[in-house]
C-alpha cells in the first residue's frame, strides 16, 4: 500500500530511542521528512545519521519536555528545518514506576506538565497550519494502561488517561478540517523502557529478569513481546493518507494482551 506521505513533514517527539525512534525511521522510510526531538544530542545525531544512510530525510532538535520553553524552541526549529508540520507524533517518556497511593504530589505535578500539558501545548501550536492546509495527522503514543491499568504504573495509568478525553475531543472538533487525532496503545513492545520496567519489577518482587519476562509473556496471547518495527508500521498507517477516515480512536498494538473487548 502506498501510504502517500512522501514529502509530508513530520515532527516526532521523544525519538532518540524505542518507539519514538522506530516511528521516525518508518516515516522516513515512507518518504516523509522527519524532525526528531529528544534530550540527548549524541543519540539524535546517531539516529539521524542512520536514517540518512538509508536515503531518508531527517534532522533533529535537542529539546526536553520538562523545559517550559520547548514549544517555542520546537516551533523555531520547525520553521527553519521543515517549514511546517503535517504529521505530529506525540510521544513522551514514562514516569517512575510505583503505586498511585505512594505518588507524591510534587512528582505528579512535574510529570503532568511533561506528559500532558506539553503535549497539548505543542499540538495547539501546530494545529492551525494543518487546518489551513486541510490535511493533518496527530498521533499520540499512550499505553495499554489507559484501558487496563498496569500494576505498579499508577502515574502512567492516570496521566496518560487524561490524553484519552483530550484526543477524542480534538478529533471531533477538527475532523471536518481534514485533521485526524488517534491514540496508539503499545502493550509490551521490546524497548529499553520495557526492559527498565522489567528490571524494576524484578527488584520489587525478588524474581529474576527472565522469570519476570516469562510471566509477562504468559499474559500475552501472541506469546511474545512485540517488535518496535511492528508498532511503527501501525503508527505509519494511522498518519497516512489512506487512514483519513480513522479518527478519535484508541488503537491497540499489544498482541492481544488487553483482556477487555
Amino acid at each position: 500500500m502506498d501510504l502517500k506521505i512522501a514529502g509530508k513533514r513530520a515532527l516526532v517527539l521523544a525519538s532518540t530511542r524505542g518507539l519514538g525512534r522506530g516511528i521516525a525511521e518508518k516515516l522516513a522510510e515512507e518518504g516523509a521528512e522527519v524532525l526528531l526531538c529528544g534530550r540527548s544530542t549524541d543519540r539524535l545525531e546517531e539516529a539521524v545519521k542512520a536514517i540518512r544512510d538509508k536515503g531518508g530525510k531527517a534532522d533533529f532538535v535537542t529539546a526536553d519536555l520538562a523545559d517550559p520553553g520547548i514549544v517555542d524552541l520546537l516551533a523555531d526549529n520547525v520553521d527553519q528545518k521543515l517549514g511546517g508540520v503535517d504529521i505530529l507524533v506525540n510521544n513522551t517518556g514514562g514516569p517512575p514506576p510505583g503505586s498511585m497511593t505512594d505518588a507524591s504530589m510534587e512528582v505528579l505535578s512535574k510529570q503532568f506538565d511533561m506528559m500532558v500539558l506539553r503535549v497539548m501545548a505543542i499540538t495547539a501550536r501546530f494545529l492551525p497550519g494543518m487546518k489551513e492546509r486541510g490535511w493533518g495527522r496527530v498521533l499520540t503514543v499512550a499505553s495499554s494502561g489507559v484501558i487496563q491499568p498496569i500494576p505498579n504504573l499508577g502515574l502512567s495509568n492516570a496521566l496518560r488517561s487524561a490524553l484519552v478525553g483530550w484526543s477524542k475531543s480534538m478529533a471531533n472538533e477538527n475532523a471536518a478540517d481534514g485533521v485526524t487525532f488517534n491514540l496508539l496503545l503499545p502493550g509490551r513492545i521490546d524497548t529499553e523502557r520495557v526492559e527498565e520496567l522489567d528490571c524494576a519489577n524484578s527488584k520489587r518482587t525478588g524474581k529474576s529478569i527472565e522469570d519476570v519476562r516469562e510471566a509477562a509473556r504468559q499474559t500475552i496471547p501472541a506469546g511474545r513481546y512485540g517488535k518496535v518495527e511492528e508498532f511503527a508500521s501501525v503508527a505509519a498507517f494511522l498518519v497516512s493518507d489512506p487512514a483519513s477516515y480513522v479518527t478519535g480512536g484508541l488503537i491497540r498494538c499489544d498482541g492481544g494482551a488487553i483482556k477487555s473487548v
